[in-house]
């Protein structure tokens, strides 16, 4: 045994501890030393996983120093856009019904037909109606420049036969005064035939004068008596006719006063063709008026949009007025923002927005177009009366009209996914 322990002794290790003791307490220490190398490193990283989360708790909170310096937003928001609501502009059955609710329509597609037949029938009664007045027109017109021509030619016709009257009457008057004469020497001749016969009756009687000249005397007092007779006979024939030229120049004057009417009558009948023009354009506004209810038949829509209410069914009866269709324009909507009033310090027309719609989860682009005109409390039913001493001073809200930004060339809601009504989230950046 002491040789096994001086062997032991003899090939031990010198750094090593000679006794039992000895050899616990180094492993003992070794022990302490690992111990304590563990804790120095777990020390290290808990301190290294601090600095991170204070670094990641600084960034947040200066990215949140940084938006709130720079963005104003709100929750009280929601996209905004027209209700167009169509309805019928004529009477009649509905025939054809072409869309449902929620169906997207584009500008001009055809959601409803009213039956056209009563319309057309009125169309075509229309165009014939326009067409005999275009003819009754033409009639007038051709019937001034012939009544103008008549009417002229009627007065020169007129005038003439005056003159010509009383060129007559004229002739007829100094026919009379010679008539007139010649009953004067006739009847002088008579009487000296006569004293002459009543000399040769004396004479003869006494035979102081031969009967030879007795009869001459005879046959001169009978031929101047006939021509006395004859003169006055004239003389009368003169005065008739003095009174059928009178009677002539009346009615030629007459005439006369008729033809020179014809500038009337050539104003009324031009009147006359006016007056058919003006009915011309009548039966043309009825034709338009005809052609466009026969247009209203067919009820189009006036926006690419969406189908959102529809009220009308094959064989319904509609009347002028009656609403059809509500069709919801895809194209102009816009977001009516409610920002607080602390909110509007900086924020100014055509301020970059980033709106965010709670429906989607996206985001999309837009600016502001303008701040409205007072706070929407204002525009209430019962806007409020502060000067009532009941007041509580409370942060009111303005409207801001938000327009989305429209790509040049592309819709920016060409799938229909940006309804009025849905809850957006705008963020305006103001500085």
């Amino acid at each position: 045994m002491s040789d096994d322990y001086a062997n032991r002794t003899a090939y031990a290790d010198p750094e090593q501890p000679s006794t039992v003791v000895e050899q616990e307490s180094a492993n003992s220490a070794k022990q302490s030393r690992k111990q304590g190398g563990w804790q120095g490193s777990d020390k290290r990283r808990k301190k290294i996983v601090l600095i991170c989360i204070g670094m990641l708790i600084a960034i947040a909170a200066a990215y949140f120093i940084r938006n709130a310096f720079l963005y104003e937003g709100t929750d009280d928001a929601q996209v905004d856009g027209h209700i167009m609501s169509l309805s019928a502009r004529i009477n009649g059955q509905v025939e054809k019904v072409n869309v449902i609710e929620g169906q997207l329509v584009r500008a001009g597609d055809v959601l409803a037909v009213i039956d056209s037949k009563d319309y057309k029938v009125t169309t075509d009664q229309a165009v014939a109606n326009l067409a005999e007045a275009e003819a009754t027109a033409a009639s007038s017109h051709y019937n001034v420049p012939i009544t103008s021509a008549s009417a002229h030619s009627s007065l020169d016709s007129a005038q003439t036969a005056v003159a010509n009257a009383e060129a007559g009457l004229r002739a007829a008057e100094q026919n009379y005064e010679s008539a007139k004469t010649a009953l004067v020497q006739v009847q002088a001749k008579a009487a000296k035939s006569d004293a002459d016969l009543e000399r040769g009756t004396q004479l003869v009687a006494k035979e102081d004068i031969s009967r030879i000249q007795y009869d001459r005397a005879v046959a001169t007092a009978t031929a101047n008596r006939a021509a006395v007779a004859s003169a006055e006979a004239s003389l009368r024939a003169s005065q008739q006719s003095v009174q059928q030229a009178q009677g002539k120049l009346l009615q030629a004057r007459n005439d006369l006063r008729s033809a020179q009417t014809a500038p009337q009558e050539v104003s009324l009948t031009r009147a006359k063709a006016e007056a058919a023009d003006a009915h011309v354009l009548q039966r043309k506004a009825q034709l338009e008026q005809a052609q466009f209810n026969f247009s209203y038949m067919i009820i189009r829509s006036p926006v690419p949009g969406i189908v959102g209410k529809k009220s009308v069914e094959i064989g319904q009866n509609v009347s002028v007025g009656q609403e059809l269709v509500t069709v919801v324009p895809l194209d102009d909507i816009w977001v009516t923002a409610n920002f607080k009033e602390t909110q509007l310090a900086q924020m100014r027309p055509g301020q970059s927005v980033e709106i965010k719609v709670d429906a989607y989860g996206r985001r999309w682009k837009g600016h502001i177009t303008n701040l409205g005109g007072g706070t929407g409390l204002i525009f209430g039913l019962l806007p409020p009366e502060n000067a009532t001493g009941n007041y509580v001073k409370v942060v009111q809200r303005v409207p801001v009209r938000i327009d989305f930004d429209r790509t040049q060339g592309q819709d920016f809601n060409a799938e229909g996914l940006l309804k009025p009504g849905l809850s957006v989230e705008p963020e305006v950046r103001v500085r």
